[in-house]
């Protein structure tokens, strides 16, 4: 532990500010998938199933990487991993920009997925490991609300460099700036919590048998069921975005613009769940903006007019995206801090397998000649599985001091 003792704590904005940068470039490259799935759908004759595909790929590697790295986060610490999971992320990403194969692009996506679903449980965790619990719901969900800028700056890149100049260089401009994310990190002292605790680590098999030992059981299956539902759902419609509104009718460059427009709904999603989620608890906000979300994607689904179909799209950005920080500052506060990120990186890994179901489901329906709406339909249904899961297994943390 010497090593920490001189470790000055950073302040809550500037861990704030360190964190929620990488977060953003991350959801820049995420964000930035989505249109580069409909640009290379036209550039390379991408079949549904082919461009499902590249979607679940990319969640393939979120899986692999949520579980591994959120294993190794409990054995050498939050801090060690987070550099080299954005470090896998922005290198493979790079490279991404370069391929000229289907086959290359998406080992590549793997990779990147890896680095990005390794990252984000143990950025929660670091975090919310790090403030106080009267303000800990607040911060994360202020973490998660960065991903909104990410996915607002990737709709601009989008909009204005993809039609003119071409995918490769919107991937390379996502990827570049996370380097200065690894240098800021730098400077980023580990969990405060995780170096009092490091004496009392145990084995990584210890640590995933806790998760399911008879005091975490409850907790777990909830968590397992709602980020499955939330991540098959989220990626089924959101990386299909563009792809629908061509699939509707609307050219490339016009689904760019819409989806930008409802993009922008995701900051004040965010930010209204970071208030009420001290106000009236984790419980009552995920419950709220699924229900939300559940009802946005069933009249997306079914629009026929472009007002109705902005406005859907929008709330669906609203509801859907401040869910997604509530549950992202919900799963640490489940487990003591020796599997804290062995519990949240396992119920994200569980999220990720309905992340590679969900654009492949997309794909495969849409081939076989099933309407969007009928599609979308299928999510409502899942979202509201997540709603009974939390109402009936999950217990209330709000201002809960952590284990």
């Amino acid at each position: 532990m010497s090593k920490y003792k001189n470790q000055k704590p950073l302040s809550k904005n500037k861990l704030l500010g360190i964190a929620g940068l990488a977060w953003m470039f991350d959801a820049m490259d995420v964000g930035i998938l989505s249109f580069v799935i409909a640009a290379l759908a036209a550039e390379w004759s991408l079949s549904p199933t082919e461009m499902g595909w590249i979607g679940s790929v990319n969640s393939i590697g979120m899986a692999v990487g949520a579980l591994v790295f959120g294993v190794f986060a409990d054995k050498v610490g939050r801090k060690k991993i987070f550099m080299i999971t954005l470090l896998l992320f922005s290198i493979a990403s790079g490279l991404s920009a370069f391929t000229s194969t289907l086959a290359v692009f998406m080992l590549l996506r793997f990779f990147v997925g890896m680095g990005l679903g390794g990252e984000l449980p143990v950025a929660s965790t670091l975090v919310s490991e790090s403030v106080e619990a009267k303000e800990r719901g607040r911060v994360v969900v202020l973490l998660e609300s960065f991903w909104a800028a990410g996915w607002l700056i990737s709709a601009l890149i989008a909009y204005f460099i993809i039609p003119d100049y071409g995918w490769r260089i919107a991937l390379l401009i996502t990827a570049l700036p996370a380097f200065y994310a690894i240098y800021l990190r730098i400077k980023l002292p580990d969990s405060p919590r995780f170096t009092e605790k490091k004496e009392e680590q145990r084995s990584i098999i210890q640590n995933m048998k806790e998760v399911w030992s008879k005091k975490y059981a409850k907790r777990t299956l909830m968590l397992w069921i709602v980020w499955f539902t939330v991540v098959f759902s989220y990626y089924g419609m959101f990386l299909w975005l563009p792809s629908v509104m061509v699939m509707k009718g609307f050219s490339l460059i016009k689904s760019f613009e819409y989806v930008l427009i409802m993009t922008l709904a995701q900051l004040p999603g965010y930010f209204s769940a970071a208030w009420l989620i001290e106000k009236v608890g984790r419980k009552f906000v995920l419950v709220t903006y699924l229900l939300g979300t559940a009802g946005s994607a069933f009249v997306f689904g079914t629009a026929e007019t472009t007002s109705v179909l902005i406005i859907s799209g929008m709330l669906l950005s609203f509801f859907n995206l401040g869910a997604w920080g509530a549950l992202y500052a919900y799963s640490p506060e489940q487990y003591p801090t020796v599997i804290r990120a062995t519990g949240s990186g396992m119920s994200a890994s569980v999220g990720r397998i309905g992340g590679i179901l969900g654009p492949l489901l997309v794909g495969s329906l849409v081939t076989a000649g099933y309407e969007i709406g009928w599609i979308f339909g299928i999510f409502c249904i899942a979202i509201v599985i997540g709603v009974l899961a939390v109402l009936f297994l999950g217990t209330e943390t709000k201002q809960v001091e952590l284990e």
